[in-house]
């Protein structure tokens, strides 16, 4: 009997661990869709996009971390780490138990924390401390939350993050979740991402100091 060569074997072996992701997030989906937001991972290509936005990590301390929100089966995260990002500096908080142990197992030097990531408000401290918060990264479904709700996740975000530092989400919408000048900020967006079903863009809120002063009022709301 021949033996099939090592990289035949990898390449036959990584369409199984694709499928295995995808009917977890189907799982979940079906289970909780409010939460889920999604029926399949983002694409690696969706990913890239929003990693891209992430700072140069050569210009981290040591200490730096980033936040991942919503990480999922981890695709995302992995794009971050091919960004540069170490692993060390990676904060993902991820409200499925069956996912924190996904990424508990595949990531095993980021911090995994099983949380609510819309208790953004009162968590934040907890989950960063006084290290410096370089980005927030969301797949949050934010479409399925209330208005407030979503104003509260990223404009708390942003009184967490420097000047400029950017808050990163992706969207399937032809409309933005939240509206910048609601919140005090700046918004940027991506080209769709054709390459993720359906096709997604990136949207990146950074703070905007000279917006109206009743804007961190609705940021602070709890």
């Amino acid at each position: 009997m021949l033996e099939i060569p090592q990289r035949r074997r990898q390449e036959a072996f990584r369409p199984r661990i694709k499928v295995s992701d995808e009917a977890r997030f189907f799982r979940g989906w079906l289970q909780r869709p409010l939460v889920m937001g999604a029926v399949s991972p983002s694409s690696r290509a969706l990913g890239r996009a929003m990693a891209s936005y992430v700072p140069d990590p050569e210009t981290f301390k040591p200490n730096s971390k980033v936040l991942e929100l919503g990480p999922g089966t981890g695709v995302v995260t992995q794009m971050l780490i091919e960004r540069g990002v170490p692993e060390r500096s990676l904060v993902l908080v991820e409200y499925s138990t069956e996912f924190c142990r996904l990424l508990k197992a595949r990531f095993p030097a980021a911090e995994i924390i099983h949380g609510d990531a819309y208790g953004i408000g009162a968590s934040l401290p907890a989950w960063i401390g006084v290290d410096p918060l370089e980005a927030v990264v969301s797949s949050l479904p934010l479409f399925t939350k209330p208005d407030e709700m979503r104003e509260q996740v990223i404009g708390q975000s942003l009184d967490r993050l420097r000047p400029g530092a950017p808050f990163i989400q992706f969207s399937y919408a032809l409309t933005t979740p939240v509206k910048a000048k609601k919140i005090g900020a700046k918004l940027e967006t991506s080209p769709w991402v054709k390459r993720n079903l359906p096709p997604a863009r990136v949207l990146v809120y950074r703070s905007d100091r000279t917006a109206s002063p009743t804007a961190p009022a609705v940021r602070r709301a709890v």
